[in-house]
């Protein structure tokens, strides 16, 4: 199963770390893919979740590609990856989201769903096991 920590969180959420560079890369180090939050404001790379907070450049991206799930937060992010090996998605509240991978990206309580990832399965007590992965603030949990 792919384990994707959200914003870094691995066993619980914390806010005020969240979409930083360094709690990202703590994730990392511990063998987790990670969902990133980024913007793209006047050709600037940001990650944030409600808004961009952490200016970051594309050297950022280029040992972490594979292991990154990249959240666009506007329409200039969306133009940005789609240039790039990112893995990607954008989405709202939609049910399902299909990445740049071709994963379902499924919003919580929407399991099960076969071969997907269930995006924070513990909101809804969700049915993972028929997922493909799990993003979750929690994920250490699934290990």
């Amino acid at each position: 199963m792919i384990l994707i920590s959200h914003r870094g969180n691995i066993d619980g959420k914390i806010p005020e770390y969240e979409n930083n560079p360094n709690y990202i890369q703590a994730a990392l180090e511990l063998g987790y893919d990670v969902e990133i939050d980024l913007w793209v404001v006047n050709g600037v790379l940001y990650l944030g979740h409600d808004e961009p907070q952490y200016e970051i450049t594309w050297e950022y991206f280029k040992d972490k590609v594979d292991k990154l799930w990249v959240h666009c937060k506007n329409i200039e992010a969306l133009y940005f990856v789609k240039e790039t090996k990112l893995h990607y998605f954008w989405h709202e509240t939609d049910t399902v989201t299909l990445t740049s991978k071709n994963y379902i990206w499924a919003y919580p309580g929407k399991q099960p769903i076969s071969g997907s990832i269930a995006v924070m399965p513990e909101l809804e007590n969700d049915n993972v096991l028929l997922c493909k992965g799990v993003c979750s603030d929690y994920i250490k949990r699934f290990k």
